[in-house]
């Protein structure tokens, strides 16, 4: 039943008729190239790394947000910001699996939480409209910013005047490129999640696109609360099922918050599921 239900998503994936959602484990394959060093996606090795290895405390080390905001209070907000430059704008990594797949399928529409630029570089030949999240900043309403990709250069656009017509890249956690742009410390999610509830955070030409959609989480684990309450708001409106999540072993507080939201667990990880999409597609015999 499961690589019935997994060939099933990669088709659908394939077909642009579900949307990726992508947490920290799409990254899990990926390495510095010259060091074998693996890329920091979730938040204990970020902590790890933003720490020069070390660990701080067992309150921080709990989520990367509060180490985060532990920083921020000490050496301000451009240390944390300098950070995730270093790491995911500045470093060299090996693509993931993941990423090599979506670049060949390019979905219309994908959400990656994840800070790094892998998504945007696997539609670097294709036009395509980038959403990232922004915090704590003044003159305007709205928490989020837009930007256009021609092929060759991005370019601000307003959300009036976005091409519905190109795949729309969205990272509410930002990344490095075009400018870098994170939410990153506790402040930061305090303030871009409350605007997420009264939807400032999410673009109109998005809340309308977004109606009757269904979702894969791919590498995202729901054991945290922050993940959990922009999961929640980012699929609004969602179909039914909203979606399925491809958690391996998922815990039972995993398996009552992915009821309630309508969300169908697979007891399965993303080799299984790129797997299931090379099968699919013929390229390897299908299991006996």
């Amino acid at each position: 039943m499961s690589q019935e239900i997994l060939e099933q998503l990669a088709g659908g994936l394939a077909r642009g008729e579900l949307v990726p959602y992508l947490g920290p484990g799409a990254l899990a394959d990926v390495v510095d190239p010259a060091t074998g060093e693996p890329i920091p996606a979730d938040s204990e090795h970020m902590i790890l790394a933003m720490n020069n290895g070390r660990p701080m405390s067992a309150r921080l080390m709990w989520e990367f947000s509060r180490a985060a905001m532990n920083v921020e209070l000490k050496r301000g907000r451009g240390a944390v910001n300098r950070f995730l430059v270093r790491t995911y704008g500045e470093r060299t990594w090996t693509r993931a699996p993941l990423h090599d797949w979506l670049a060949g399928i390019h979905p219309p529409y994908v959400i990656d939480i994840n800070r790094d630029t892998q998504l945007q570089d696997s539609y670097r030949a294709t036009p395509h409209t980038l959403v990232r999240g922004i915090a704590r900043i003044g003159g305007t309403p709205y928490r989020f910013l837009i930007h256009e990709w021609d092929g060759e250069t991005y370019r601000e656009v307003p959300q009036e005047g976005v091409d519905r017509r190109l795949p729309v890249l969205f990272k509410p956690l930002g990344s490095p490129v075009p400018d870098p742009t994170f939410i990153a410390s506790d402040a930061d999610f305090v303030d871009y999640i409350t605007e997420l509830m009264g939807g400032f955070a999410i673009p109109s030409f998005l809340k309308d696109y977004r109606i009757g959609r269904q979702y894969v989480l791919l590498g995202l684990r729901l054991t945290r609360d922050t993940e959990r309450m922009i999961l929640s708001n980012l699929i609004y409106a969602a179909g039914r099922p909203a979606g399925w999540a491809l958690i391996a072993e998922p815990t039972a507080k995993e398996r009552r918050f992915c009821a309630r939201q309508g969300i169908e667990i697979v007891e399965a990880g993303i080799p299984a599921l790129l797997a299931a999409a090379a099968t699919r597609d013929g390229q390897i015999e299908a299991p006996a």
